[in-house]
């Protein structure tokens, strides 16, 4: 017969029946074998890769690469007698020059063709319909090999190229154009520059409070944004900190040295990262603006906003807190589909560790691209949960 004048809790093994301890339990458990899994399947690999001689060490990273990359955003190019640590160093460069870029790119790209899909006119509707079914629905592979090998490479060749203003010539060798050279006051310019743009965000955050709160225009945006170009112009005429190196031609193409020469294999890469990755975006902006209650809208108009006031200052604001989060899977699968550029030829992280494989042990090879492509899809994915969380409304 049970005590009734006992509290629960003194009952024999009262603890099982308790929801947090069980599933306190049930998570070590499910830890510890994933812990004991992941031990034997290090243990096994370890020593199948020893049975086979097969070196697991990064020792290599130290040896002369025996290959050459000319493809990079430095002024020294990787030299066959430079390790295997500086082509790693020029891969990951050629790979945020490429995500970088296109991110930048697609996100404005998207924004527009988003912008297009809810448009009345049936002309422009339709066009961006068009765009966003034909590059959604086709591999972004077969896009890349079409744009490389049936557009770019059908280009004139480099000793005659096409002439555009900059001067610039585009070719089936990449694109040439002028090139800034940073001089004794450049860094000092990137200062005031900051500077500028400091104060100019500045005013544009206490316009902003003052216009909302007495309901006065203040044309925060307009007097901020002016701020910053007229430091930045100012210091720029009175700095003189770039001087301008125009390309030239040779007998045979162009001149190295002379300008600033895009690959491309560099544009072949850009332009199906962002047409592939903008067709997606399009759709979130799309769903996103239509995610906004249509009073939204109404009460705009009511109050005399233009159809471009409505879009930048009441429907895109409120319409990133559901943005945001499937823009960060097309961040991070645009950071991952960038490895894809080996297949045009262009030296970013995996194309330059495919070449390292044909004389170095594959493992350590891509441990290292894994790690690099890891951590830049945990830091892409910081940041925007940085801006989720900004975004996000605020409640008690």
């Amino acid at each position: 017969m049970t005590d009734l004048t006992q509290p629960p809790n003194s009952q024999p093994f009262a603890f099982l029946r308790d929801v947090r301890f069980l599933r306190v339990t049930v998570q070590l458990a499910v830890l510890s074998v994933i812990v004991l899994l992941g031990i034997w399947l290090v243990g096994n690999t370890s020593e199948g890769l020893a049975r086979a001689r097969i070196p697991t060490d990064f020792s290599f990273l130290s040896q002369p690469s025996g290959f050459q990359i000319d493809e990079g955003f430095v002024d020294q190019p990787h030299k066959r007698t430079d390790s295997y640590a500086n082509a790693f160093v020029i891969g990951l460069i050629n790979t945020l020059r490429a995500v970088v870029v296109s991110l930048i790119l697609s996100t404005l790209l998207g924004l527009f063709v988003g912008v297009a899909r809810l448009s009345t006119n049936y002309l422009v509707r339709t066009l961006a319909i068009g765009y966003i079914e034909l590059f959604q629905n086709t591999p972004l592979l077969l896009q890349l090999f079409f744009i490389f090998t049936s557009v770019l490479l059908t280009l004139p060749p480099p000793a005659t190229p096409i002439e555009l203003p900059g001067p610039s010539y585009l070719s089936s060798g990449g694109l040439a154009t002028p090139n800034l050279i940073g001089g004794e006051n450049a860094t000092l310019w990137l200062v005031v520059a900051a500077l500028g743009i400091v104060i100019g965000v500045t005013l544009w955050r206490r316009l902003r409070r003052v216009r909302l709160e007495t309901g006065q225009v203040t044309y925060a945006a307009e007097i901020g944004l002016g701020v910053m170009l007229v430091v930045g112009v100012l210091a720029w005429l009175v700095l003189q900190p770039f001087s301008v190196d125009f390309p030239e031609l040779g007998r045979f193409g162009y001149i190295r040295g002379k300008g600033a020469i895009i690959s491309a294999n560099f544009v072949a890469i850009i332009l199906g990262l962002v047409l592939y990755t903008g067709a997606f975006i399009a759709e979130i902006v799309r769903s996103g603006i239509q995610s906004v209650p249509v009073g939204q809208w109404e009460a705009a108009r009511s109050q005399g906003f233009t159809y471009g006031q409505i879009l930048r200052l009441i429907v895109i604001p409120q319409a990133l807190r559901v943005m945001i989060p499937p823009l960060t899977n097309q961040y991070l699968n645009l950071a991952k589909n960038s490895s894809l550029g080996a297949a045009v030829g262009f030296a970013e992280v995996f194309g330059v560790a495919r070449t390292m494989a044909q004389s170095v042990s594959v493992v350590p090879i891509m441990i290292i691209v894994m790690g690099i492509y890891l951590s830049l899809s945990l830091i892409t994915a910081a940041v925007m949960n940085v801006l989720n969380t900004r975004f996000q409304i605020k409640t008690r």
